[in-house]
């Protein structure tokens, strides 16, 4: 066993040697490519504008609902620039053989496996703020981030599977299918709760951003390298890019403008979550 190990030294030095030197050439790739460089970087601007206005935003909040409303927003740019910052690197990007049966099969193609660790940590914190808006219980709040984290990790299983082409769609079939869960939550549960908490007219603004932006990431999966290679990995990358701008900062910015703007309305819902299944009542006055 021990002559073994020996024997495979130099074959485990050399691996380890190309994971090493893996990164910089991964960089240089990037930088040699604007249109790509570009979409990261225009993410980290973006990101870092967002943190500082909504930092100014919450200045004077005070009501502990709307304080957790703004922390949970706040979370998403905050991920967002580290995790840009992480790809436009090359620190979360690799190049990966494709399987037979893919369009460019045989080929290494630049994976942005990074983004998935973003949605993973962003978008439980925007349904959490959703769920804080309006009004709804633990069980739905925990059912849906849950799914959603499930999703991001099984879309991230589908980009990352090489050993078969059709595993790939297998995983992306299971991430859809967590997807719907999250869809009826947003599109069915969430609506009537808002009703009751009195918060239904800019939920449902924000319902209607989300779900129409969030259904774009899978339909770009299927069109980009990672699917059907229909767009080159610029193009896709812009694409996802445009959707993190809308269904990130612009949906931050609405919803903490409303908050502050209605404060009152928000300290006035029934402490802690669950008080959209009870009825609608409001807690009596000591």
């Amino acid at each position: 066993m021990i002559e073994a190990l020996a024997a495979d030294a130099p074959v485990l030095a050399q691996s380890i040697l190309l994971q090493e030197v893996t990164q910089p050439e991964v960089y240089q790739r990037i930088q040699e490519d604007a249109l790509l460089n570009l979409s990261f970087w225009s993410n980290i601007a973006l990101a870092g504008l967002s943190i500082l206005l909504f930092v100014y935003m919450g200045r004077n909040v005070e009501d502990p609902r709307a304080q957790l409303i703004f922390v949970a927003t706040l979370m998403v740019p905050l991920v967002s620039i580290s995790s840009y910052t992480g790809l436009a690197s090359g620190l979360t990007i690799s190049f990966l053989e494709m399987p037979p049966g893919h369009a460019l099969a045989g080929e290494e193609v630049l994976t942005m496996w990074g983004r998935y660790l973003t949605w993973a940590l962003s978008t439980p914190m925007i349904l959490l703020a959703l769920g804080l808006l309006a009004g709804t219980n633990t069980t739905k709040l925990f059912t849906i981030i849950v799914t959603d984290i499930a999703m991001c990790v099984t879309g991230l299983a589908a980009a990352l599977t090489t050993s078969s082409y059709m595993l790939r769609w297998f995983w992306y079939v299971i991430s859809c299918a967590f997807f719907l869960v999250v869809l009826y939550i947003l599109l069915v549960e969430w609506p009537k709760d808002a009703e009751i908490a009195g918060t239904a007219d800019i939920f449902n603004t924000l319902k209607i951003l989300t779900v129409v932006m969030w259904l774009g990431y899978p339909i770009f999966w299927a069109l980009g390298a990672e699917g059907f290679a229909l767009i080159g990995v610029a193009t896709t990358s812009w694409a996802y890019s445009g959707l993190d701008i809308v269904a990130k900062y612009i949906f931050a910015f609405l919803l903490l403008n409303w908050v502050v703007n209605n404060e009152t309305t928000v300290a006035n819902m029934a402490p802690g979550l669950g008080s959209a299944n009870r009825g609608g009542a409001a807690p009596a006055d000591d």
